[in-house]
């Protein structure tokens, strides 16, 4: 799979249902992600439909520590993750989990697999120093990807986020969005400044300030 050179929308899988009407998509996005931390109960149905998904897949079990559901540890995301890796087209890891999940990162590396590094803060959106921070040490792991989700309750917040994205470097492949109040004014601008992923349930929200496919569609037109 090339890199995209154009912005791209990703329809987030999060329950059964939303497995479901995914399969169902006459008009895919352009990825899909399996949220597996809470497909946890769900996994024979995925097991048993994953390869009829209309849209390539990125795989991730978030860390409980970064909004993952069902309290699983590194051991049974690892597992998780090793399980579902020969069908994806992308593996999200946190950035406090890739020593945990080292091997997952070096078997998606031998499968040329690609790799998305993540950020998630549900508390609020860090200085620009902090961000720049976190950027680099994500980068150094040579991933695909570098992923920023933090709270945007405020405009400074608001604010603090996008200006990180607008310092980034197009080739460095940073995206960006926000959670909260602002969640939705972030997650739209952010698509227009050209982030190449931009995340969207598939029926209702599972974070606040999360858009809906056909609004993002409506954004990047």
């Amino acid at each position: 799979m090339t890199k995209p050179a154009s912005p791209q929308i990703v329809g987030v899988i999060f329950s059964r249902a939303d497995f479901q009407r995914a399969l169902r998509m006459r008009n895919p996005p352009d990825l899909f992600e399996l949220r597996l931390d809470a497909l946890a109960g769900s996994l024979d149905t995925i097991r048993n439909g994953i390869g009829r998904l209309p849209a390539p897949v990125i795989i991730t079990a978030r860390d409980p520590r970064e909004g993952g559901a069902n309290q699983l540890s590194s051991r049974e995301r690892r597992d998780l993750l090793l399980e579902f890796l020969p069908r994806a087209a992308f593996v999200d890891i946190e950035l406090r989990s890739a020593r945990a999940l080292a091997a997952i990162l070096r078997a998606a590396k031998a499968k040329r697999i690609r790799t998305i590094i993540s950020f998630h803060d549900f508390r609020g959106t860090p200085s620009a120093s902090r961000l720049d921070e976190i950027a680099r040490r994500a980068h150094s792991l040579g991933p695909d990807f570098v992923k920023i989700a933090t709270q945007t309750d405020t405009a400074p917040q608001l604010d603090r986020l996008l200006d990180f994205f607008e310092r980034q470097p197009r080739a460095a492949n940073v995206v960006a969005m926000g959670i909260g109040n602002l969640g939705r004014t972030s997650r739209l601008e952010l698509a227009r400044r050209g982030c190449l992923l931009n995340y969207a349930h598939l029926g209702a929200a599972h974070v606040t300030g999360q858009l809906s496919i056909r609004e993002l569609r409506r954004a990047l037109r």
